[in-house]
């Protein structure tokens, strides 16, 4: 495998959580996970539970 496929889902994720943000600048902070997860799940990405975890820290640590 070449590793293209993995570039492709890290971009996908970054837009996921840039996406995310978006839909949080005006609510609450604690939708994040439910967010975060439902938006991958439809984006057909299966992350562990520590990553989702970590992107959901990122997202808000560093909403804006």
């Amino acid at each position: 495998m070449d590793g293209s496929g993995d570039a492709a889902e890290e971009a996908k994720v970054a837009g996921i959580v840039e996406q995310v943000r978006a839909d949080l600048k005006f609510g609450d902070s604690a939708d994040t996970e439910p967010l975060l997860t439902q938006r991958l799940e439809e984006a057909g990405i299966e992350l562990p539970p520590d990553e989702i975890s970590r992107l959901v820290a990122e997202i808000e640590n560093d909403p804006f």
